[in-house]
């Protein structure tokens, strides 16, 4: 009964939320109008209060202000420009530029929307103007915003993590090879197109450039590598250390003019910070915030305090309606276990099969197909309590399960009659929903290639959060 009064809810066109906590409500009802049932109706209202009674979920908040702040201080022209200096020079180049800025901005952003939204504007344009078909350049943003929830930090991992009780360091460690060796195939699948039609670089190769964007990166990875090293290994004091460490940092950014290497600081900032147990992940999405408003209002001097309040207007709006879809789902994921609908579908499943392979198979074509009719956050609070069980049941690690889980439901994001992402973009190019779908139609290939070998290599996944956890 619960379950046809959701469906029937939403089909009738009612916001995911509403429909989930509207059919709760209404099955209640409808059982004390029968004589049956013994919940009083505010328990509704109750559960949906405990439901986002949690400290992990005061990361939410503060990632997606993180996300805004980047987003408006002018960071994603940066990422650009260091981007096109990397690899703007290849067969593709914008291609390839349009990859790698993703997986930059992923470390700041850690949603698909924001990706789209954000970098992929300057992208489409910029390929635009250099010749590029605008399917083409549709479909290589589409598919590198899907790095967004994969690269930490993640949004969709902090709902996964709170509802599946599992670590969100984990799960941001665990996102990291995965991400990398999306954003490889990507890149493969932007030379492949390159060799077909012919295509050059945008920008003509310049050591010098060149060799300033490797030393950039350089930076990024040496930092945290001598961080490591003398703190762990020479045993200097934690909080001088990362303080000169910090100050080298800017001293270099400001004698070398770096295109991108504080934003990109961002994620090594929060990674390292909860690896080494210096903060949570609630706290390192506050300190996140803190390095987002420090880089634009003292470093870069690119945001003023118009700007930020606007930004923390929009904040409150996104931060409202993610909160209010947990907040129902937690009502009604907490409905389906008492009525014993989440122990009839895992009975059935196991029922069927007791192979880790059949069932994660399966789970992968039902999160598929739901990615394409629910918001990420709607669909993962209401998978979690169906399908964690059964997991757990067949040993299936719940660290990599979530990353599985995750990009299902990107890819969805990419997928009429619901994908967020694939009407942003239809937007941004001005193009009809069903020629942006047909862009995006090739570059599902490398998407889905990366998610048969995230299921079925799960000791890749899980190499680094085995290796701090």
């Amino acid at each position: 009964m619960l379950k046809v009064l959701f469906l029937l809810l939403m089909g009738g066109g009612l916001p995911v939320a509403i429909a989930m906590a509207g059919s709760a409500l209404v099955y209640i009802l409808w059982q004390h109008a029968q004589g049956t049932g013994s919940l009083p109706p505010f328990v509704v209202i109750h559960r949906m209060v405990s439901g986002i009674d949690s400290f992990p979920l005061l990361a939410v908040p503060f990632f997606i202000l993180a996300g805004n702040l980047m987003n408006n201080a002018g960071i994603t022209n940066r990422i650009y420009n260091y981007a096109l200096a990397l690899v703007g020079w290849l067969k593709g180049g914008l291609g390839h530029v349009n990859v790698v800025g993703s997986v930059v901005f992923a470390g700041m952003s850690g949603t698909a929307i924001a990706d789209a939204a954000g970098l992929g504007t300057i992208e489409i344009k910029a390929m635009k103007d250099h010749g590029y078909a605008t399917e083409f350049a549709v479909g290589v943003t589409a598919a590198s915003a899907t790095l967004g929830p994969i690269i930490p930090p993640s949004l969709p991992f902090v709902i996964y993590g709170m509802m599946a009780n599992v670590s969100v360091g984990a799960l941001f460690l665990a996102g990291i090879l995965p991400g990398v060796g999306m954003a490889l195939l990507m890149m493969l699948t932007v030379a492949y197109f390159a060799h077909r039609n012919g295509w050059g670089g945008d920008i003509k190769f310049e050591w010098s450039r060149v060799s300033k964007a490797l030393a950039e990166t350089a930076v990024v990875i040496a930092w945290p590598l001598a961080l490591w090293l003398l703190i762990a290994k020479a045993g200097l004091q934690p909080q001088l250390t990362v303080l000169g460490a910090a100050i080298v940092l800017f001293t270099l950014d400001r004698i070398f003019r770096f295109q991108a290497v504080l934003p990109i600081m961002t994620p090594v900032l929060l990674i390292g910070g909860m690896t080494t147990g210096v903060f949570t992940p609630t706290e390192g999405a506050i300190a996140a915030c803190l390095w987002a408003m420090a880089l634009g209002f003292l470093w870069y001097r690119t945001l003023n305090w118009k700007m930020f309040v606007k930004i923390c207007l929009d904040t409150v709006e996104t931060t409202a309606t993610v909160l209010f879809i947990v907040a129902a789902a937690s009502i009604f994921g907490w409905m389906l276990t008492a009525t014993g609908v989440t122990a009839a579908i895992s009975g059935w499943v196991l029922s069927f099969t007791q192979e880790q392979w059949v069932f994660l198979l399966l789970a992968n074509v039902l999160m598929l197909f739901v990615g394409c009719f629910l918001e990420p956050t709607a669909a993962i609070t209401i998978l979690v309590p169906i399908l964690v069980p059964i997991c757990q049941q067949l040993g299936i690690d719940l660290v990599h399960f979530g990353l599985v889980m995750v990009l299902n439901l990107m890819i969805g994001l990419l997928h009429p009659p619901m994908g967020m992402v694939l009407f942003v973009l239809a937007r941004v190019a001005k193009l009809s929903v069903e020629r942006t779908t047909i862009a995006i139609l090739p570059w599902l290939v490398p998407l889905l290639v990366s998610l048969a070998l995230i299921t079925y290599l799960p000791k890749a996944v899980l190499w680094l959060p085995k290796m701090f956890y």
